[in-house]
């Protein structure tokens, strides 16, 4: 099966999750035998095309268990292609060892980290995003009042700081149609201890109250930005911010300010299929302010979600 094809199909099945994704209309669409198109899938990916698509729908749902609180249990089973929510509950378990609503009251981060990796790694592999020195423009950025949470500590539980910051909007009525959210990036997790990386999620807002989450007043200074769209996963994310600093950094001739990188997001997945969300990055450039957030009543200091 040729590069372009198998892409083909990935996204076919990332936007039909709802529908038929039998062998015979996969096989259709990749324009090979059902024979042939099961052997030459698990060749390339390391497991069957039947267990690609179950696993790309138990991860939707899986996503709603731990950031759409209002989606029920029953919903995700069905979401995930199970008749029962008992059936769902058995293949979550497994999975992730809890059952859904162990998992939202008290969720094992660790773990679901882990449970993606062979979905991500065909992602990477074979829904690689290519850019080019064009798709980069430069941008004024206007200063940016937010709303900021913090998180300090090992990359794989910033779900816990997402869903914290996720109830705080719903409590105050900012859901990101309304309020855009943005990510402050301060660390490579590839080249930082784990209690140490840091990351802020952050939403535009004029006024924070005090409350328990640790939401504070903050702002994401103004000035010149170099913005890459990325489209597709986070799986792949890394790769486009490699490009914005090696390939277009070095050929553009920019010097980078003395601020951390920041994503918008735009389209989030589950809200979408996970190749079209979307997350625009933004590379602070020399010129600008000093800075890239400062905080209006706490610790923000100076310098991945949703």
């Amino acid at each position: 099966m040729t590069e372009e094809r198998f892409r083909h199909l990935l996204g076919y099945i990332d936007n039909h999750l709802d529908g038929d994704l039998s062998l015979d209309t996969l096989a259709a669409q990749a324009a090979y035998s059902p024979y042939h198109l099961h052997r030459g899938f698990a060749a390339v990916t390391g497991m069957g095309v039947h267990r690609y698509v179950q696993l790309s729908r138990f991860k939707r749902a899986a996503w709603q268990a731990a950031f759409r609180p209002d989606v029920s249990v029953m919903a995700m089973a069905l979401d995930a292609g199970y008749e029962s929510a008992e059936g769902f509950s058995r293949a979550f378990r497994q999975r992730l060892g809890q059952s859904p609503s162990a998992f939202r009251e008290q969720p094992d981060w660790a773990r679901w980290a882990r449970a993606w990796q062979d979905l991500d790694e065909v992602r990477r592999f074979h829904m690689r995003v290519a850019h080019s020195q064009t798709d980069v423009r430069i941008v004024d950025f206007p200063e940016t009042p937010v709303a900021c949470l913090a998180h300090v500590g090992p990359p794989e539980r910033i779900g816990e700081t997402i869903r914290r910051f996720i109830a705080w909007r719903r409590a105050n009525t900012l859901p990101p149609a309304k309020a855009a959210t943005w990510n402050l990036v301060y660390n490579d997790p590839d080249e930082t201890p784990p209690e140490t990386y840091r990351m802020d999620i952050c939403c535009t807002c004029t006024d924070v109250a005090p409350n328990d989450a640790g939401v504070v007043a903050a702002r994401i200074a103004g000035g010149r930005c170099a913005v890459l769209r990325h489209a597709g996963s986070d799986a792949q994310l890394v790769d486009s911010v490699r490009f914005l600093y090696g390939q277009w950094l070095s050929a553009s001739g920019e010097t980078p300010r003395d601020a951390p990188l920041f994503f918008q997001r735009v389209a989030f997945f589950p809200d979408v299929p996970e190749h079209a969300a979307i997350t625009d990055i933004y590379l602070p450039l020399a010129s600008g302010s000093s800075s890239s957030v400062s905080s209006s009543s706490t610790g923000v200091s100076s310098g991945s979600l949703r």
